[in-house]
């Protein structure tokens, strides 16, 4: 993806506009070295990597990837646990039903005032969501943060928040301007997929909504590349070339 100069600017300056946070700078303090060793075995420079987050509700597990800004694949860097897990697997389709949306996301904000004490924010409702969703009720305001709590987001507790928002901030200081969040139910290996099949056997629609999502799983277990995704008009996920 080409940056403008513009964007550039901006994001050169990102960095030094966070660090002027307290929270943000103890992150670094504490945290850096050890970020940077995760990457040193991962054979990745830090910090000119592109970032991808993978989130999986039923095994309550976070993964971190990343690849050389001259590299199209990515390489897996670390896991996070969810330190728990509101709502059901299925995806948010509304305001106050607590689940932690499914889909195809990207970080839009970086909260260094947090209430649960650093965050990310992820772009809920996407296109996708605002058509399959409850029209004026879908709510929003879905992070990736520390603490233990959680009505819809997906807290890693305050300790490994730090580490996770010391890799965003790098990759988007350093050219990233969308960092991908896919958020799935489950792993979709085989025995994953057997699972939902057999115990949302009752769920179409469900499952239906699943088997886009998969594609874009399957593609990326295969080749360790992201798979362009586009909505439809119907709200569809579906997937064109290669997004490098």
């Amino acid at each position: 993806m080409m940056v403008s100069a513009r964007n550039k600017a901006f994001m050169s300056e990102f960095k030094e506009e966070q660090l002027k946070f307290s929270r943000v700078r103890t992150a670094y303090s504490e945290k850096e070295a050890g970020v940077k060793d995760l990457f040193d075995k991962a054979g990745i420079e830090f910090p000119e990597f592109d970032l991808l987050i993978q989130a999986f509700k039923k095994e309550r597990k976070l993964e971190v990837w990343a690849k050389s800004k001259n590299n199209s694949k990515y390489q897996h860097i670390t896991n996070y646990d969810f330190c728990m897990l509101s709502g059901i697997l299925g995806p948010k389709r509304r305001e106050g039903d607590e689940q932690v949306p499914e889909g195809f996301y990207h970080i839009d904000r970086f909260n260094s005032a947090s209430n649960f004490y650093l965050s990310l924010g992820i772009n809920y409702p996407n296109t996708s969501d605002k058509i399959k969703g409850r029209q004026g009720g879908l709510g929003g305001d879905i992070f990736i943060h520390g603490d233990c709590v959680s009505v819809g987001c997906i807290p890693i507790t305050t300790l490994l928040i730090k580490e996770l928002y010391i890799m965003c901030v790098e990759a988007k200081s350093n050219g990233q301007p969308r960092i991908p969040v896919h958020i799935y139910p489950a792993k979709f290996n085989d025995k994953g997929w057997r699972d939902l099949q057999s115990t949302y056997s009752d769920a179409p629609n469900l499952i239906a909504f699943w088997e886009q999502m998969k594609l874009g799983y399957a593609h990326f277990e295969a080749n360790s590349t992201i798979a362009e995704v586009r909505v439809a008009s119907t709200g569809e996920y579906q997937f064109n070339q290669l997004a490098h």
